[in-house]
């Protein structure tokens, strides 16, 4: 099995910083493109960014310039740097990526962690 496990969420005034990890963890034999996305209370669910195993990133247009993501393949982790986050930024973030389990390529979610920006 593999589960993906995020942590770093919380409270954060207007202006501040996050820091999001996702670690991947199970029978794994490769992964490959990671991603975080976000849904907001009465929203769908939405891609903020997304990063291949070469290191290529796309982000939303809401959160260019803002936000980074980044992996560490050893670890198996990706993360979310997020700065002068936005009210609107508030959501329940969830990281994603595809993984193959021997022949097998699945995407798996993670269990998704709260980001709450907020005076």
């Amino acid at each position: 099995q593999v589960q993906l496990v995020e942590s770093g969420g919380g409270l954060v005034q207007p202006e501040g910083s996050l820091r999001l990890s996702c670690a991947a963890s199970g029978s794994i034999f490769s992964i490959y493109n990671m991603g975080w996305y976000r849904q907001a209370p009465g929203k769908q669910r939405e891609l903020v960014a997304w990063i291949s195993t070469g290191g290529n990133t796309r982000y939303a247009d809401s959160v260019k310039g803002r936000f980074t993501i980044s992996r560490d393949n050893a670890k198996r982790t990706v993360y979310l740097q997020m700065n002068t986050l936005k009210a609107e930024d508030t959501a329940v973030y969830y990281c994603n990526a595809a993984i193959t389990t021997g022949e097998i390529m699945g995407r798996y979610w993670g269990q998704g962690t709260q980001v709450t920006v907020s005076s």
